[in-house]
């Protein structure tokens, strides 16, 4: 690898100067595109309004998306391939040049300036390498201050007399601070993790990932990567990224923007199911069960017990005419649906229908020549109508729900040979509860009223999901997520010894087959490039209580970071003064406590003076502080962090080995240096 070249000390010919003369051209084509679009006259293309404003809305979006973020950079990186087309494993022309980028980025005459990262021709930036060079000569990649271009670095991948190293710019780039929300990680992408993203969409992906894997990341570019490849079937069908709460969702939600991509929903799996307000919650015991996916089966018992079999006939009067659908006909009918095993709703739809197809057969018989308007007016017949009501009557998902969480005899008859008594008594409400909004449902609950209503009408399916921090949720909300997925592909993401649930995944098989995805690939990434080596090697104690058999994360970073365990007194001046010593680097800083231990440590961050944000909120330069409590500290990252009372952490769990995976959350927050600050003894898994 050559040495870098920097603004001092440029080469003889100049090269750093003609690549910023390259961007400074590519940031003005960039612009002369966005011109284009904004000055595009829609009035004589379009037959109606409805049309105009789809195609004002999309040109919009187009607008939006060729922004220029001036302290993101067009390209970082540049290949340069050894070939010209049709020589074998080569798709750039000899001597060519391909600028790699965020987007594509295209002159006047319509050549390309900066290519997109997605693109196929830009993928041996990720992958090419000293022993597999992909018909790569030679792989530049760029280093930037704000928005200039610094720095550039070279490897010759075809030349064997240079040795292969770490890439400077690589790892400098991984380590930089950061203020504010999620960046994305086009430039530091690995080759396992390229894998993973450039996979396709077709099938489904698990991604099991220690703290600092990038797993996050490789979910969202994945969804990038897969809107590239395949934009229109997606703007069809839609994708969805699922995150474990609000602070998190916000954490990252600039991801995907920074790389043109505006149209990806994000949302919780409480945002799913919020069929009804959420105002109370649920024991762990309670919650447990509620959670069981076989609470599925006693749904569906208690959904279809409303049917009932006929015992009468049917008799349609139509003018002078009657006609008679006997019982044991009906009774067929009404079989055939229920073996059909079709929603209960689409089943009840289709009733009145066959109801109608019978007369309409007794008519032919006859002599008379019905038609499809005479069947849809026997569907409608008030005596059809009285029959379906009786055989199949309409069940309201809430109600339904609340019944068999009040009704002790209506739960045990659906619950036998399913849950056994102990469990019931644990779901049952002790108290009358009058009427569906008065009842305080929990999370849990909200659940059980989407799979109902799943049950009674399909849920609408999407094509690309992507759910975070899964390793949290219950058989029963994989089914939620699942039910949004079932005709498109998955991509999954979590570490089990990060669960923190009492109901948290045990196996990402079992997870993955109440997601409805048996099938998908279970990708593992244990190397760390977030996380210093001495603080995942500290936090990986406690891998053997948490989660034994899984893969410790071996971080690859050059630079250690910064790591001290601290015993202080009673006083939370000490935990402010650890504060106040890693504000004084660059980059952002995480308090992270038990949640009972918040309020007071807010407090005493305000009497010293420094002020400090919530999760969620985003960072500045003149408040780079945030105060986590730990039940919220999944998923986010800081530069700097101090972890206060870890047995507090653990004590503030129903039970240890949840406490401990809380704490193992916790410890593995900080990107270049964590204080560890405590009163009580710590946990004796650390030792």
């Amino acid at each position: 690898m050559s040495g870098d070249a920097t603004a001092d000390n440029p080469t003889a010919d100049n090269p750093l100067g003609r690549e910023r003369s390259h961007l400074a051209a590519s940031r003005a084509a960039l612009r002369a595109m966005r011109e284009d679009a904004e000055s595009l006259d829609i009035r004589d293309v379009t037959a109606n309004w409805v049309n105009a404003a789809v195609l004002s809305h999309q040109i919009g979006e187009r607008i939006k998306a060729l922004a220029d973020l001036s302290h993101t950079p067009l390209f970082f990186g540049r290949l340069d391939y050894l070939h010209a087309p049709g020589a074998e494993q080569a798709e750039g022309a000899e001597g060519e040049q391909f600028y790699i980028g965020r987007r594509h980025v295209h002159d006047a005459d319509g050549d390309p300036m900066v290519i997109d990262w997605r693109a196929p021709v830009s993928q041996p930036f990720y992958r090419a390498s000293k022993t597999d060079p992909l018909d790569v000569a030679l792989r530049r990649r760029f280093g930037y201050t704000g928005g200039d271009l610094t720095a550039y670095e070279d490897e010759h991948l075809s030349d064997p007399t240079e040795s292969a190293a770490t890439s400077k710019l690589l790892q400098q780039e991984i380590e930089r601070p950061r203020v504010g929300p999620m960046r994305d990680i086009v430039a530091t992408i690995q080759p396992e993790q390229d894998e993973i993203v450039r996979s396709g969409l077709g099938g489904s992906v698990c991604v099991q990932g220690g703290p600092g894997t990038g797993k996050t990341a490789v979910g969202l570019h994945r969804v990038a990567y897969l809107l590239y490849a395949h934009r229109e079937r997606l703007a069809r069908t839609g994708t969805l990224v699922i995150g474990p709460n609000s602070s998190f969702l916000h954490y990252i939600e600039q991801v995907l923007p920074a790389l043109g991509e505006l149209e990806v929903k994000q949302a919780t799996v409480d945002d799913l199911v919020a069929h009804v307000e959420v105002t109370g919650t649920d024991d762990a015991a309670a919650a447990i069960v509620k959670g069981d996916a076989r609470m599925a089966d006693v749904l569906r018992n208690a959904v279809y017990s409303h049917v009932t079999l006929p015992t009468e006939p049917v008799m349609v009067v139509r003018g002078s005419r009657r006609w008679r659908i006997p019982a044991y006909e009906l009774e067929g009918i009404v079989r055939e649906l229920l073996d059909r095993g079709i929603r209960y709703g689409a089943a009840r739809e289709a009733l009145p229908q066959r109801i109608a197809h019978v007369v309409l057969v007794q008519m032919e018989r006859s002599g008379e020549a019905p038609d499809d308007r005479v069947q849809d007016a026997v569907a409608r017949n008030a005596a059809v109508k009285a029959a379906v009501k009786a055989v199949w009557p309409p069940v309201d998902p809430a109600k339904l729900v609340l019944r068999l969480l009040t009704d002790a005899d209506f739960l045990a008859e659906h619950a036998a040979g399913i849950l056994d008594e102990d469990e019931q008594r644990e779901i049952l409400r002790t108290k009358p509860v009058r009427s569906v909004k008065a009842a305080r449902w929990s999370a849990a609950d909200a659940v059980l009223i989407d799979e109902t209503i799943d049950l009674v009408q399909r849920t609408h399916s999407l094509g690309h999901v992507v759910l975070d921090e899964a390793q949290d949720l219950s058989p029963m909300q994989y089914r939620a997520v699942g039910r949004r997925c079932t005709t498109g592909s998955a991509t999954v993401l979590g570490d089990l010894a990060q669960g923190t649930t009492p109901w948290a995944t045990r196996s990402w098989d079992e997870a993955l087959a109440h997601l409805g995805k048996p099938d998908a690939v279970i990708e593992e990434l244990t190397a760390g490039f977030r996380v210093p080596t001495d603080v995942i090697t500290y936090a990986s104690r406690l891998l053997p209580h948490i989660a034994p058999g899984l893969t410790p994360v071996a971080s690859v970073r050059e630079n250690p970071g910064f790591f001290d365990v601290r015993q202080i007194g009673d006083d939370a001046g000490e935990v402010v003064a650890a504060c106040e010593e890693l504000l004084r680097n660059e980059g952002s800083t995480g308090l992270i406590a038990a949640d009972a231990r918040v309020p007071a440590l807010a407090k005493a961050l305000t009497a010293a003076g420094i002020g400090h944000l919530s999760p969620g909120e985003e960072t500045t330069q003149e408040t780079r502080l945030t105060l986590v409590p730990a039940s919220l500290a999944k998923g986010l990252e800081y530069d700097y962090v101090v972890l206060d009372e870890p047995r507090a952490v653990v004590d503030g769990e129903p039970d240890e080995r949840t406490g401990l995976r809380r704490l193992y959350v916790a410890l593995t927050r900080a990107v270049s240096g964590l204080i560890v600050t405590h009163t009580a003894p710590l946990p004796g898994e650390l030792a």
